[in-house]
């Protein structure tokens, strides 16, 4: 069966563009959203995040008549479940949002349909999926009952794009698919080979699965290096920039670059799924999640302790001091503040800052409701020539555009190395 009308459900960072990728194909897709503000969006051939190339393509792809977007699940050939699986609790992956996506499209599933979650969960999603569908559906065999010869293909198939790159890498980076069923996943890799220029790699649902949370569990254990490693320099009086370019040197290291912590909604969130549900093995994945933890309340005391010292030096009052926060999005380019040690940073400084804390963020245009009431967005020459303490929290490219000679201040927290 062929793929002529696609619904993507979710349209945030991967749901969008994945809709978008589809659409600029020419095949008709449907994409599905709770925010109505995001529907209407799109509806005007606009976009709601920042996403380079994305604007243009969701514009030309609304304008074409192949882009369409709704509150309501409509009936599709395949369905694309692309929502977000936070935590609760003690660090227990949350699953209601799949659930609930589940739920939404059980009601117009047909015979031949092909449902993907593309969610990062954990292992043991997939098959989970299946049986909410099966008890909302007993009209249609699924493939925990039918294997082949199920009426609804089902396979698990997670992005692993980078933001700021993901027009480019959904299109050329290989896919992980999943299915639950040789023909869940040949019929999966069809779908996606629509837009993929790169290979569709067959597995089955829960190794898929256990393969995303395995790459970003990879990555945070190697960010937790880099980042124990500054709290060392910074106790030996080293700079741990220069440490690392070193050490690089070696033809077989390569160290990442610390930072004031780990954000996003993968590399901070997903190694804590396989330590819940293998908490007595996944020893160095716990560890390294509590020294990436960590390092937002290490760059916390050093604001503090740089604080202390300009005010002893410059005799001005606490209430008089500016603190200038330069950046609050999880990586570098990018608008998105989730799970983003600067904003935990820079939501604490404002608390404890009895002076004014001023925010610098070229992604956004207004300061979200959690810091709106106690800092101030401005731009990067008001916060150079205002501010007393600078703390430098994401290398965007236009701090690192700064010119030496426009930073006067002496008093500054660096988490980044832009101005060592």
């Amino acid at each position: 069966m062929s793929f002529s009308t696609i619904s993507v459900i979710g349209l945030g960072y991967i749901g969008l563009p994945t809709a978008a990728a589809f659409a600029s194909r020419q095949k008709h897709v449907v994409g599905v959203d709770i925010s109505s503000r995001a529907v209407d969006t799109i509806n005007r051939g606009e976009i709601h995040i920042v996403e380079p190339e994305l604007g243009s393509v969701v514009k030309a792809a609304v304008e074409g008549g192949f882009l369409r977007a709704t509150t309501q699940p409509e009936e599709a050939d395949a369905f694309l479940i692309a929502v977000p699986t936070p935590f609760k609790g003690e660090h227990e992956p949350d699953m209601k949002y799949v659930q609930a996506a589940a739920e939404s499209i059980a009601p117009v599933l047909r015979k031949g349909n092909l449902v993907i979650l593309e969610s990062t969960s954990p292992v043991g999603s997939t098959e989970q999926m299946a049986q909410w569908l099966a008890a909302l559906r007993p009209d249609l065999s699924f493939p925990q009952q039918a294997g082949d010869d199920a009426d609804i293909n089902i396979a698990y198939c997670p992005e692993r794009v980078l933001p700021g790159q993901v027009m480019v890498e959904l299109i050329k980076n290989d896919r992980v698919v999943g299915g639950m069923t040789a023909v869940c996943s040949a019929r999966a890799s069809e779908l996606y080979y629509i837009f993929l220029e790169g290979e569709c790699v067959v597995t089955n649902a829960r190794t898929a699965e256990m393969c995303k949370l395995t790459e970003n569990s990879f990555r945070d254990v190697n960010i937790a290096f880099a980042n124990e490693l500054s709290l060392i320099c910074a106790d030996q009086e080293i700079n741990v920039w220069e440490l690392i370019r070193l050490a690089n040197r070696h033809p077989r290291v390569n160290i990442l670059q610390p930072g004031p912590g780990v954000g996003g909604h993968c590399i901070a969130v997903d190694p804590w799924f396989i330590v819940a549900q293998n908490p007595q093995q996944a020893r160095l994945i716990r560890t390294a999640r509590e020294v990436n933890d960590y390092k937002p309340h290490w760059v916390l005391d050093r604001v503090k302790a740089t604080v202390a010292d300009c005010l002893a030096a410059s005799g001005k009052r606490a209430s008089e001091l500016k603190i200038a926060c330069f950046g609050l999005a999880f990586k570098p380019n990018i608008d998105d503040l989730r799970e983003s040690p600067a904003m935990e940073i820079t939501h604490q400084i404002a608390q404890w800052n009895s002076g004014e804390t001023l925010v610098v963020e070229p992604n956004i245009h207004q300061l979200p409701e959690s810091l709106a009431s106690h800092c101030k967005l401005i731009a990067i020459d008001e916060a150079l020539a205002q501010a007393d303490v600078l703390v430098m929290l994401v290398d965007h490219a236009p701090f690192k555009a700064i010119e030496a000679s426009a930073v006067q201040q002496t008093w500054i927290v660096d988490t980044k190395g832009v101005w060592r």
